[in-house]
C-alpha cells in the first residue's frame, strides 16, 4: 500500500462545511464532492448529482439588471424561460455569475487540488485535536472521484486526523478496496432492500451497493444510516429487513434512522428543477420511535437523526 500522497491530484467540490457535529465523532469539517450515481427523489443536495460545476439562480436576489443576458455566449438566459436559464443551452461557463452584481447567479463546483483542500482543512486542526474530530468526505458520492478521495484521505491520515466518509457504496469493488483502508469510519446509507423499490426511488439497482457494504464492513468500522421515507421504507417490515441485513455486516453496532425532511427542497428551483417528492409531509422524530424499537430489538444501538 503506497503511503505517499499525491498533493497535485484534483477533484471537484461544491462546499467545505465547518463545525459539523453529526457526521462522525467530535467537531468535523466536510468537503462535499460533486457527482453521484444515484438520483434519490428526496436528495437534499441536488447540486451534488452533476459531476461538473453548474450554475444556480436565486430569483429572490435578482435585480433584473440584464448584465447576465449580455454575458451569456449561448443566449441561454431569458426572462421568458420558466427557470430563467435554459439548461439545454447552458454550458456552465460561469460568465453570467462573473458579472452578476448581487450573487443571484453562482457557479456550484470548484476544481481543487489535494494540497489546496488540506490547507483549508488545516484551519480546524486544533478543533480536531481537542474534540476528537476530523474530516468527513461527503457529497454527492466521494467514490465517483476515487483518486481524489483516496489521496485526500491519505493526506488527512498523514496529519493524524480521523477520517470518515458518507457513502452509498455504489462503485466498482476495486475502488472500495483501494479507498477504504484510509477511512476510519464509514457512514453508509441503506435506502431499501427490495431492488425494485430501490431502483424506482434512486434510479439504480442495489445489488452492487449491498455487496460493497459487506466489503466495506470487513475493512473499517461502519455506521448504517437509514433515511426513513414515507411510502418507501417507513414501515416495520422494511426497517426490520434492513436491520437483518445489517446483522450480516462486520463492525456495525449502531444504526441511525434519519426522518424525511425537506431542507433541500428550495435548491431544486435554483437548479431549474421540480422537487420530486411534491407535497410529501416531513416526518417528526415521534413517528420514527416505533421503528427505533424494531432496530433495537435486533441488538443495535439506534439513534434518530444523524
Amino acid at each position: 500500500m503506497n503511503n505517499d500522497v499525491d498533493y497535485n491530484a484534483q477533484g471537484v467540490l461544491f462546499n467545505i462545511q465547518r463545525y459539523s457535529l453529526h457526521d462522525g465523532p467530535g467537531i468535523r469539517t466536510i468537503p462535499f464532492f460533486k457527482g453521484c450515481p444515484l438520483s434519490c427523489k428526496w436528495c437534499s443536495n441536488p447540486e451534488s448529482q452533476n459531476p461538473h460545476p453548474e450554475i444556480v439562480y436565486n430569483q429572490i436576489s435578482c435585480v433584473h439588471c440584464g448584465k447576465c443576458l449580455a454575458a451569456c455566449p449561448e443566449h441561454a438566459i431569458a426572462l421568458s424561460n420558466p427557470f430563467f436559464i435554459d439548461r439545454d443551452k447552458c454550458i456552465n461557463c460561469g460568465h453570467c455569475a462573473d458579472v452578476c452584481p448581487t450573487g443571484a447567479l453562482e457557479i456550484k463546483g470548484k476544481t481543487m487540488s489535494v494540497e489546496q483542500v488540506l490547507l483549508e482543512l488545516k484551519k480546524e486542526e486544533n478543533l480536531f485535536r481537542r474534540s476528537g474530530g476530523g474530516v468527513t468526505l461527503s457529497g454527492g458520492e466521494p467514490l465517483q472521484q476515487p483518486v481524489f478521495a483516496r489521496e485526500l484521505l491519505k493526506g488527512c491520515k498523514e496529519k493524524g486526523w480521523h477520517t470518515a466518509m458518507e457513502t452509498t457504496g455504489c462503485a466498482p469493488k476495486e475502488v472500495i478496496e483501494d479507498v477504504f483502508p484510509w477511512v476510519d469510519l464509514a457512514l453508509t446509507d441503506i435506502k431499501a432492500l427490495n431492488p425494485k423499490i430501490h431502483r424506482e426511488n434512486t434510479g439504480v439497482d442495489n445489488t452492487l451497493i449491498l455487496e460493497n457494504l459487506m466489503r466495506i464492513s470487513f475493512i473499517t468500522k461502519v455506521v448504517v444510516r437509514i433515511p426513513v421515507i414515507p411510502g418507501v421504507n417507513d414501515n416495520p417490515d422494511e426497517i426490520r429487513a434492513i436491520g437483518e441485513f445489517a446483522r450480516l455486516l462486520s463492525n456495525v453496532d449502531t444504526i441511525h434512522l434519519l426522518p424525511y425532511h425537506t431542507y433541500g427542497q428550495n435548491k431544486y428551483s435554483l437548479l431549474g428543477r421540480i422537487y420530486p417528492m411534491g407535497d410529501t409531509p416531513v416526518m417528526a422524530d415521534e413517528q420514527v420511535e416505533p421503528l427505533r424499537d424494531v432496530i433495537e430489538s435486533l441488538g443495535f444501538q439506534c439513534h434518530i437523526g444523524g
